[in-house]
């Protein structure tokens, strides 16, 4: 049995145009195996090729070059098309263009009805799917009269009615404000965890990168790095030369190091932070208060 629900071999894309006679590559031969029940955040600026990724994921477009294999079926064949988009849900980056119901009840209904769900099966589907994203209260409220982050969650039931294994996330939580961003980010780890649903998260918010379990960085179409949150943010001047932040606590952490202090690589959190520094805090109150 295939563990890796997506895989990326020598895939290369590049977008036609009549204004340049070589078109414009946005990827150029990348290789990404993403495992089933992962949760795997991509990272890049405006332009990088990550927006690109995610699409190819979905068969929204194929590869100029090289394949992309969703449980084993390859993109380029139609035949797979149908299979492949019921097995990757996709939510975009603005959730006013994804809502078409004038209930959220009939939103969220609104796939499997075109998959051909019976009746009564899609009354529960979207019963589930509203409790699993934590809005089984607005069932029947207009879609235009929630909040951003309820808005987008909306979208992410629609797509968890149609059973997905996975959910790609194409800057879904970009128009959101923090409160939206909190929302959505919460929904996502807990169908991770709970649901063993593969997320694949194209940010650029590195706050929330830190809470995937991997982490792909890409720069003008190329993979620059690969790894775990606490290895890809623990080289802070690397993220930084890629035109790219760090959480807030990670960019403390390093301007504490270079004033001297002997602190541990990969600190992501408050609560991480707040471990480490309590003590050297209260040695240091300790400390001059014994010299007065």
């Amino acid at each position: 049995m295939n563990k890796n629900i997506i895989e990326i071999k020598n895939v290369s894309h590049t977008y036609r145009s009549d204004e340049t006679e070589n078109g414009i590559e946005a990827l150029s031969d990348i290789n990404i195996l993403i495992e089933k029940g992962s949760f795997v955040a991509v990272l890049g600026r405006n332009g990088s090729g990550k927006s690109t990724l995610a699409k190819l994921i979905n068969a929204l477009i194929l590869p100029s070059e090289g394949s992309v294999l969703v449980n084993g079926k390859d993109t380029k064949n139609q035949d797979n098309t149908w299979d492949i988009r019921r097995t990757v849900g996709m939510v975009f980056q603005n959730p006013d263009n994804q809502i078409i119901g004038t209930t959220v009840e009939e939103d969220v209904a609104f796939g499997p009805e075109n998959l051909g769900v019976p009746p009564l099966q899609i009354v529960r589907r979207v019963k589930e799917a509203l409790e699993m994203v934590g809005l089984k209260e607005y069932n029947d409220s207009a879609p235009h009269l929630l909040s951003g982050g309820q808005k987008q969650r909306v979208a992410i039931a629609g797509i968890l009615t149609m059973r997905p294994e996975c959910i790609v996330l194409d800057e879904a939580t970009s128009m959101l404000d923090p409160i939206g961003r909190k929302e959505v980010m919460n929904t996502l780890k807990k169908l991770n965890k709970e649901e063993k649903i593969t997320i694949v998260h194209i940010t650029h918010n590195m706050d929330e990168a830190f809470m995937a379990d991997r982490v792909i960085v890409i720069n003008e179409g190329i993979i620059e790095v690969d790894g775990t949150p606490k290895e890809i943010f623990s080289n802070v001047k690397k993220i930084k030369k890629l035109g790219l932040d760090v959480p807030q606590v990670t960019e403390l952490f390093s301007e504490l190091e270079k004033h001297g202090y002997k602190l541990p690589k990969g600190i992501l959190t408050i609560d991480e932070a707040f471990d480490i520094l309590t003590p050297m805090l209260i040695e240091k109150a300790k400390f001059h208060g014994g010299s007065n």
